[in-house]
């Protein structure tokens, strides 16, 4: 058994559950509803309210917030919950949010995330795995991100989007529409820039891969015949490689926001 430790500066209600190898530093703050799974870290200065839950071995940088009401009008106090996995890092001044009760009721924040200073989830949103907020990236509510996505500095996305995995939004992108997965997005506001051919190649996805990905798209996007027409090209040509048919999937899926596309100036 590894007993938590708690600076003597810090306030822990004594409702709060803490796990075994907990660490609450220096003036933290912790409310009686927060659960604080194995080996947590909360460096100093941090505070965490609501139906919280952080998983094991994440580490919670100064001047974070987390739990705290949704900045929803809407938000009438219900009783509503922030779940953030294991082994993420969350940087100085990162704010995340629970849901609301009109909306899906909690906020979930996948694993092996690094979110940057500043950075900002909303109520309601949906955060897959090994994702990467750079300063000051801030959603709306409602947001779901895929897994590997990353998100630029002063990057922000609209309410209700839908960001596929392995997509890359650039800093100070303003985006307003869906991305589909592997995409790469940029501008005020956002148009779809391509694949994001760095991310697939640092993660390793083969050449043949990136070939069919590069393929697909280029006929998903093309000038010619209607996008329906373009999609049922898609599904018949590629309809064993799971990666396109992802792109194909997600494009086809039920969504409240418009796809973002290329510029076609």
């Amino acid at each position: 058994m590894n007993a938590p430790r708690i600076d003597p500066t810090a306030i822990v209600d004594p409702a709060a559950e803490l796990h075994d190898g907990v660490v609450i530093g220096p003036y933290c703050t912790v409310g009686p509803r927060v659960t604080l799974k194995p080996r947590v870290q909360l460096i100093s200065h941090v505070t965490v309210s609501g139906r919280t839950t952080i998983g094991e071995d994440t580490v919670v940088h100064p001047f974070s917030a987390l739990g705290f009401p949704p900045q929803d009008f809407k938000y009438k106090g219900e009783d509503t919950r922030l779940i953030i996995g294991q082994r993420n890092i969350i940087r100085e001044h990162v704010t995340m949010h629970p849901g609301t009760g009109v909306g899906r009721g909690e906020t979930r924040v996948g694993d092996d995330g690094y979110y940057m200073i500043g950075s900002h989830i909303a109520h309601d949103c949906i955060i897959g795995d090994r994702v990467t907020f750079a300063n000051n990236g801030t959603l709306g509510g409602y947001v779901q991100i895929g897994d590997y996505v990353m998100l630029g500095g002063l990057a922000a996305v609209h309410q209700h989007c839908r960001i596929g995995r392995h997509s890359f939004v650039a800093g100070g992108a303003i985006l307003t529409n869906d991305v589909i997965p592997f995409g790469m997005v940029q501008g005020n506001t956002a148009r779809l820039a391509g694949l994001n051919l760095v991310g697939l190649k640092r993660r390793g996805f083969s050449r043949q891969t990136i070939h069919d990905l590069r393929a697909a798209y280029r006929l998903l996007f093309a000038r010619e015949g209607t996008f329906k027409e373009r999609i049922a090209d898609a599904k018949s040509l590629f309809a064993d490689r799971p990666e396109v048919m992802e792109i194909v999937d997600f494009i086809s899926g039920e969504a409240e926001r418009p796809l973002c596309l290329p510029d076609r100036d």
